[in-house]
């Protein structure tokens, strides 16, 4: 939505300026700029007096307007009082809650890693896993790796002095958990313990954490998933009158017996994710040959135009998971049906192309499908193009992958597609079925553990679990 100027002064010329949201958000570069050159005029900063919550005295709160490359539009926020000197600072999205909320998880395996730049909003809970440590929703910041795990040491060893005179035992275990933190730092170079993770929740959907292309698969992940109705709750999403709405739908639908017919479209009640408000969700089974039975859904919001589209995989969990690969020599090829599951992971090596697990959800689509989805989420979601204070040579590298997947997704160059589905519940076509095809390998190889333990299969009991149950209310009784 534009915004307008004020209206002109009686008496001169009725003439309105509009302004685009994107035009009023410079790039941390222009920025960064601005300010080492003293233009004062180029910069879009906001100065607003403001009351201080520390002296209650007036200071003043600063507002600039920032483009994050690989992300979206922030306003910076930074407050200072003359009175007492107190200074806070804090970021906050532009833009609206997302769709869905999203998850991230970072290896940090060199000093380099420590630099990437994250945004964490006021609803993003974050995670250091190796000092079993967790910072809960609360103020936003625009930091990086170090800064974020710096800023909760420098917190800790603040009143460090006060607790070895008050509480020594205290003081011992916060000491042993500072210096296992400046180890993770890396401060004099030597003593870095490397990898450890940091994970970023947020069911707003606006954290973020910086990629770099030549990150391998497991280093940089990123997940959406949809919120739970107490998250919605949380992020003031619910209206009042939802819930009586769910409940006059689930009374509704309460004792429908409907047999499943593959040739028929479903619909059925659902909720937006975005706005909460009533949904219609669309399902439809449909047999892939020389596969299984799958089913297609579709939620579509006439509150917010929101729409989604997911495919689900069903039977007995198999025993062993499932590899294929296809060598993409012909354009006919990209014609091919191809079903990405969520637990799926895609790669193409020629052009350094690699999806993990989660990226993109479940798919049914063709293989020239599949690759414009990725161009589209990458180039709108991570790349920004027109950003000008990229690195010049990291631009270059991203120009050079978009290239090399636009070519792909053309059937410019020959490639190599892998699937690898630890559940062995994705398909890509065979265009030779029943018979072999040559230009496709298909091949099960045994879950490792990890796999296994991330699948939730570890805990899963598939037999004896009845005796189990008969034991335990024995035992009870």
């Amino acid at each position: 939505m534009p915004f307008l100027e004020n209206d002109p002064p009686a008496g001169s010329e009725a003439t309105t300026t509009t302004t685009t949201g994107t035009d009023l958000f410079q790039s941390v570069g222009a920025a960064a700029e601005a300010t080492d050159n003293n233009d004062d005029e180029d910069r879009v900063v906001d100065q607003i007096e403001s009351l201080c919550m520390n002296c209650h005295e007036n200071g003043t709160t600063k507002l600039l307007l920032i483009s994050i490359p690989f992300f979206r539009e922030v306003i910076l926020m930074s407050f200072e009082c003359p009175h007492c000197h107190f200074k806070n600072s804090e970021v906050q999205a532009a833009g609206e809650i997302q769709p869905r909320g999203v998850k991230y998880t970072f290896q940090v395996e060199k000093p380099d890693d420590l630099q990437r730049q994250v945004v964490k909003s006021d609803s993003c809970t974050c995670r250091f896993p190796v000092l079993d440590l967790e910072i809960p929703a609360q103020r936003g910041q625009l930091t990086t790796v170090e800064g974020l795990l710096r800023g909760v040491l420098e917190d800790l060893e603040t009143d460090q002095e006060k607790r070895k005179d008050l509480d020594k035992e205290t003081f011992y275990k916060i000491e042993e958990f500072l210096q296992k933190g400046k180890k993770m730092l890396d401060e004099d170079g030597t003593t870095g313990t490397y990898p450890w993770t940091l994970e970023l929740d947020d069911p707003a959907g606006n954290s973020w954490v910086q990629p770099v292309i030549e990150d391998l698969r497991g280093k940089w992940t990123r997940t959406d998933y949809p919120r739970t109705r107490e998250q919605n709750e949380a992020l003031s999403l619910n209206p009042d009158e939802q819930p009586q709405q769910k409940q006059e739908i689930s009374t509704l639908n309460a004792g429908d017996d409907v047999e499943i017919n593959k040739d028929e479209v479903y619909s059925f009640p659902a909720s937006c994710p975005t706005c909460t408000m009533h949904a219609v969700t669309n399902m439809k089974m449909v047999d892939i040959p020389h596969f299984q039975e799958v089913v297609i859904m579709s939620t579509v919001c006439d509150h917010c135009g929101y729409k989604s589209n997911e495919v689900k995989t069903g039977g007995a969990v198999p025993s062993r998971g499932r590899r294929i690969t296809l060598k993409v020599q012909e354009p006919e090829d990209l014609a091919r049906d191809i079903l990405k599951s969520e637990t799926c992971a895609l790669s193409i090596p020629e052009i350094k192309l690699d999806l993990t697990p989660g990226t993109l959800g479940g798919r049914f689509t063709t293989l020239e499908g599949l690759l414009t989805q990725v161009y589209e989420e990458l180039k709108g979601r991570i790349f920004d193009g027109d950003s000008d204070s990229m690195d010049p040579a990291e631009k270059a590298r991203w120009e050079g992958f978009f290239g090399g997947l636009i070519a792909a997704k053309e059937g410019k160059i020959p490639y190599t597609v892998i699937l690898e589905d630890p559940l062995a519940a994705s398909y890509l076509q065979n265009l030779y079925a029943p018979d072999p095809d040559p230009n496709m390998v298909t091949e099960d190889y045994d879950r490792t553990d990890e796999q296994n333990e991330d699948l939730g299969l570890n805990d899963m009991v598939t037999e004896g679990y009845g005796e189990d149950a008969k034991k335990e209310e024995e035992a009870k009784s």
